[in-house]
């Protein structure tokens, strides 16, 4: 039986903190905001002062990007398009040592509709 993509995601919710759109809001200025996304999504929108490292690369690029240069024990909000990448990519950074990273729930569609 083969595995899924969304059995993967399932399986790496069930290991990160996921955190609500309203709950993010509140965290703005006290968190590191990654955008997951391609970059052509990033440049079509995203939330404020979000970083932008998409998913295929964040394991190669997090540790020399500026921002995260030294920041593994950091408050770092991670966020996709519905929150399947950032699910994945929240789990990868904690594998990598980013031990406070956490997913933000539906990703930057919630966020829309929220606002």
């Amino acid at each position: 039986m083969s595995i899924t993509a969304m059995d993967l995601v399932a399986n790496a919710k069930q290991k990160i903190t996921e955190i609500s759109v309203s709950d993010t809001k509140n965290c703005l200025s006290t968190h590191f905001i990654l955008d997951v996304r391609e970059p052509a999504e990033f440049a079509a929108g995203h939330l404020p002062d979000a970083i932008n490292i998409p998913r295929g690369v964040l394991e190669f690029k997090i540790a020399s990007h500026p921002t995260f240069v030294g920041q593994e024990k950091a408050d770092i909000i991670v966020y996709c398009l519905s929150g399947g990448r950032s699910a994945l990519a929240t789990e990868a950074l904690q594998k990598l040592g980013y031990t406070k990273a956490i997913s933000m729930a539906g990703g930057y569609s919630a966020w829309t509709e929220a606002n």
